[in-house]
This record gives C-alpha cells, structure tokens and sequence, in this order.
C-alpha cells in the first residue's frame, strides 16, 4: 500500500508500505522532485545495463528525507511549514518515507532502527527549525 500525504496540493509524504507489491518498476515522485522515490520489482535474471550517472548541476532548495525503517515502531507527525500540526501515522518495521516538504517529528514506539537518505551536504543548525512536538493528548492518526 502506497500512503501520500498532502495539504492544500503539496505533497508532504510518500509511504511504501512494507506489503507493497507490484510488478514492473513505478516511481512515486514526479520528475521534478529533489529526491526520487521509487520501487522495482524485477523476475530473475532481468538485467538494468550497468551505467553511470553523468554530472549535472542541480539547485538543491530544500532538504527532502528518505527513512527506512528496519526494526520496530515509529510515529510519524506531520506539520506545515508554519509549525502547525496536522496529523500523525505510524511506521513499522519494512515501511519506507519520504519527508518532501513541510515539518516533521518522530516518536519511538519500539526499540526502533532508521536508515536515513538526504542530500548533502549537511549544513548543521542553518539546515532546519526546530520546534515543539505535538503532546499525546492531541496525536491524530492518519486513518482518523
């Protein structure tokens, strides 16, 4: 299953779910995305030409994330880029995410492991805003 979630026609997420299943190859990105975000599922002995990736220019303007999540629990808060929350989903072990706009915060549920992919370089406090989590009181689930 393929979450995506929007406010006001900006894509903020694209969660693969880890029972995603489908035949071929589907990008979940449009072409002009800083990151892309896509899933292959190819039979035995299909072959991708080996090939190398040419150097182009790019202007990176803001930070987008990849997560995976490889063991254990997660939830996932979304906010705009005003700091408002707007809702919350969980994540769980085999579940992929990408973070393309707008804020975000992490709560471990479990004893959780991340892989994180970003474009660098890391620019260190000048590459983000930090703010308030939601309390838990006022946590809205994305199914909600």
């Amino acid at each position: 299953m393929i979450d995506k979630i929007y406010l006001d026609n900006i894509l903020l997420s694209v969660i693969i779910r880890n029972d995603f299943n489908k035949n071929g190859i589907e990008f979940f990105t449009d072409d002009n995305s800083s990151q892309q975000l896509g899933y292959m599922n190819r039979p035995k002995d299909y072959v991708i030409p080996p090939h190398r990736h040419n150097l182009v220019k790019r202007d990176v303007h803001l930070t987008q994330e990849v997560l995976f999540i490889k063991s254990g629990k997660v939830r996932v808060d979304f906010f705009d880029n005003d700091q408002q929350y707007i809702k919350s989903s969980i994540l769980f072990a085999g579940d992929v995410i990408l973070l393309a706009d707008g804020g975000h915060g992490f709560k471990m549920l479990e004893q959780s492991e991340i892989i994180e992919v970003k474009q660098g370089p890391y620019c260190g406090e000048q590459d983000k805003v930090r703010f308030e989590p939601i309390s838990e009181e006022n946590v809205i689930y994305n199914n909600e």
